[in-house]
């Protein structure tokens, strides 16, 4: 009810202000824009309900795997062959399967390789002569059947055409493939080889053939990998067995099968002892790398045997290079896991990686405790070539950063585990799905590790320099990122992280918006949701119509700019009540916070919803002061991208 009234005065005194007292400027607003009606394109259905939750027949395909790979060191060839046992749990019949084979993003006459600057970028995938993936065969077996298929490729997609049709609902087949592919030094980014004074860091990802999603929205999603876009991937469990060098330590997604035969007796005493203990453990030290007392024996090749289940992929790394640390992870639900480093010593210190274990342990702890549990029990940082790559129970970070960069590297790439390996979503469309609401979520890890050791929520920074990047931006978020200028690759992140803290603190308040999202987590755990079921949840658990949030936010490249446009005196007399005139100039609007600060002192906040700017771009609210006004802030806390703070203050005349 104070609300209503509130509104009623506010609308009132717009009414009866003299035009004259409004300040004439140029403005790009237009409310029937931003408010404009049908923001959803279509309906819910029975495979996505309207509220954002899955639909009663929601469904998706499923895919288990199990893979034998050997890493011939000599030649820097990997080798391998992978049984897919895959699920048709769509309503449609398959004629044919797609997979995909990212390794022929290293084809130099790939299209990621035709796409890169002459300059180069930071996934650099031209010039790589031993590229690609090499299909020696392929097979199914359907109904006890073996069908041999000679494979359609295409750039990074294998087509299986079938001579027969997979039937709907729950009807199964087996896909074989022998594959091989030379691993690059320097895998776009993702994956590639480091050598270091102790031996070559091997870090495998995209390293075997993987099924394409077959989902309602888009049947086969076939991006071809280029580099930008990442990953889409079906759930399933993963029995797979990695053969390597004797002399190299492997480290892997999942949980290793057999100690036994791959470690020694001092290490499992080691990683034991990890497991009851909170501070880092040391399972290989500095004086043990590359010493015979580290290996079960020196010579031949040793076989690693790893399962993760329900997942939606896996990668690993080998070297013999590493150091070794462990602690152990404390989950809400009482559960035990173990968290790992594997390092060079050129990485390692308390500056460095001898630090990481606990930046992996803690993070973990924070998103379990705050968002949603995390489903497995082991997660390993791997120091290498790669800058910084996430894959379930698996992080790659560079062997050159340190302190707070590190941290920053390591709680944001395990901070995918929940977006979007545990919430799966289709980042090779949808960047902004996952790195951005990753990026929101890691702000509150940083805040909360070690009394804010590494705390990074800074409005008063990061907004302007937001207002600058949003101003100049070309591409609305929800561009894919093969189609997203290069300078404003860095708005998946940050710009969808601001969106959700400006929605969290000033829309819709911590505790609604919190609850909206943990149910969006909650519903789109190891499924695939949409940008839509996104909104639709935060819309329908928070109770708030946010068409025009999702619509300036996601889909343009509108800008804010607030501004006081002047202040008169009922009556003109300061004790009866100050009118406050503010504008809307650019077409984003968000609600307004006005700090007011009078001659005798006393000050006070004024909140106004989103709402006054429905009708247009001006509006006038009263203030009851008690003396004459000394200032008008509006956005005092900087939380707002706003283009021109200038206007953002009015100040008495002297």
């Amino acid at each position: 009810m104070n609300h209503f009234k509130t509104l009623c005065v506010c609308l009132f005194a717009s009414i009866i202000l003299p035009q004259s007292i409004l300040a004439q400027s140029t403005s790009k607003y237009d409310q029937h824009q931003l408010f404009a009606p049908f923001f959803f394109t279509h309906n819910g259905n029975e495979y996505r309900s309207a509220d954002g939750t899955p639909g009663p027949k929601y469904w998706q395909n499923k895919a288990n795997y199990e893979i034998h790979a050997t890493l011939n060191e000599q030649d820097t060839l990997l080798q391998g062959e992978v049984h897919i046992y895959y699920t048709n749990n769509s309503p449609n019949p398959l004629a044919f399967l797609w997979l995909q084979i990212d390794q022929n993003l290293f084809v130099p006459t790939s299209r990621g390789a035709a796409t890169t600057l002459v300059s180069g970028d930071r996934f650099d995938v031209k010039g790589y002569k031993k590229g690609g993936e090499h299909i020696q065969s392929a097979s199914v077996i359907y109904k006890g059947k073996t069908y041999v298929i000679k494979p359609v490729i295409t750039d990074t997609r294998l087509q299986l055409r079938l001579p027969f049709a997979i039937k709907p609902n729950g009807d199964k087949i087996i896909v074989n493939i022998k594959y091989s592919f030379s691993i690059p030094q320097y895998g776009a980014d993702r994956m590639g080889r480091l050598y270091t004074k102790n031996g070559v860091i091997y870090q495998l990802a995209q390293w075997y053939p993987r099924m394409c999603v077959y989902d309602d929205i888009r049947g086969w999603n076939i991006l071809p990998y280029m580099g930008q876009g990442e990953f889409y991937c079906e759930y399933g469990n993963f029995d797979y067995y990695i053969t390597a060098p004797a002399s190299m330590i492997v480290a892997g997604s999942g949980v290793l099968q057999n100690p036994e035969e791959v470690l020694t007796s001092t290490e499992i005493k080691r990683l034991d002892e990890a497991r009851k203990s909170d501070s880092t453990v040391q399972i290989i030290k500095e004086d043990e790398v590359g010493t015979a007392s580290t290996r079960p024996r020196e010579k031949g090749n040793l076989t690693w045997h790893f399962k993760m289940e329900n997942s939606r992929d896996i990668s690993w790394a080998a070297s013999k290079a590493f150091r070794w640390d462990a602690a152990r992870i404390n989950f809400p639900s009482g559960r035990k896991g173990i968290a790992m480093a594997v390092y060079p010593i050129e990485s390692q210190g308390y500056e460095g990686y001898g630090r990481s274990t606990q930046y992996l342990k803690q993070s973990i702890e924070f998103y379990s405790k705050t968002y949603f549990e995390y489903p497995w029990n082991s997660a390993v940082v791997v120091a290498g070539v790669a800058l910084g790559m996430e894959y379930p129970g698996i992080i790659f970070c560079s062997y050159k950063i340190k302190n707070a960069n590190l941290w920053h590297d390591v709680t944001h790439e395990i901070g995918h585990n929940w977006f979007p390996m545990i919430v799966g979503s289709n980042e090779r469309r949808f960047m902004w799905q996952d790195e951005g609401l990753n990026t929101f979520i890691n702000g509150f890890a940083s805040t909360a590790f070690n009394n804010s050791e590494y705390g990074n929520h800074d409005y008063p920074s990061i907004s302007p320099r937001m207002g600058l990047m949003m101003g100049n931006a070309t591409d609305p978020l929800m561009t894919a990122p093969e189609s997203m200028g290069f300078r404003d690759v860095g708005l998946y992140y940050y710009k969808t992280s601001l969106a959700l803290d400006i929605l969290r603190n000033d829309v819709l308040g911590p505790e609604r918006f919190d609850y909206a999202f943990r149910y969006y987590i909650k519903n789109w755990a190891f499924k695939h949701p949409q940008p839509d079921d996104f909104f639709r949840s935060i819309d329908n658990a928070a109770g708030e119509d946010l068409g025009w949030f999702w619509r300036e936010w996601f889909f343009t490249t509108w800008t804010l700019d607030q501004a006081v446009s002047g202040v008169k005196y009922v009556d003109d007399n300061a004790t009866n009540g100050a009118l406050i005139t503010i504008e809307n100039l650019g077409q984003m609007a968000l609600p307004v916070t006005a700090e007011i600060t009078e001659q005798n002192g006393h000050s006070s906040i004024i909140k106004l919803p989103v709402e006054i700017w429905q009708r247009g771009g001006k509006w006038t609210f009263k203030y009851n002061s008690t003396s004459p006004i000394k200032s008008v802030v509006l956005d005092p806390k900087v939380h707002y991208p706003d283009t021109d703070r200038d206007n953002n203050t009015w100040k008495a005349p002297q």
